[in-house]
């Protein structure tokens, strides 16, 4: 990363800069102590095309081998809807999110209800429910 994004407010839109943000958890100097921090963290990977974070988060049993990552898709907006669980305590928790995006000339919302575990001191990914 540059030092104009690690100074810059996060692209999950937290309010924080970037590197005090999701970049310590794309960089590995930190790891997510939440589910939603590492849903806002994964967020911010989709919309620097960072492939290996995202396969890192991914729990195994539902990663897929490779992602196919847009560079047209302009990631916009963050919206934390709701959380369940997900606690530094928790072993299981739920985010629900609106991604808000830019496709060419379209626009749209990715609403997802996302599942989360904590194995080994690590929040993964596992899966989610799109909502409409």
């Amino acid at each position: 990363m540059t030092a104009s994004i690690d100074s810059a407010n996060c692209i999950c839109l937290s309010g924080d800069p970037y590197a005090a943000c999701c970049g310590r958890f794309h960089s590995g100097r930190a790891e997510a102590a939440t589910a939603e921090q590492l849903m806002r963290s994964r967020y911010s990977a989709f919309a620097l095309l960072d492939e290996a974070y995202l396969l890192r988060t991914h729990h195994p049993s539902t990663a897929p081998a490779a992602l196919d990552l847009d560079p047209a898709m302009e990631w916009r907006r963050l919206d934390i809807v709701a959380t369940g669980n997900g606690g530094p305590f928790d072993t299981e928790g739920t985010v629900e999110f609106k991604a808000f995006y830019r496709h060419g000339k379209d626009r749209g919302v990715l609403h997802e209800n996302s599942r989360f575990v904590r194995e080994g001191g690590h929040w993964l990914y596992v899966d989610g429910d799109i909502l409409a």
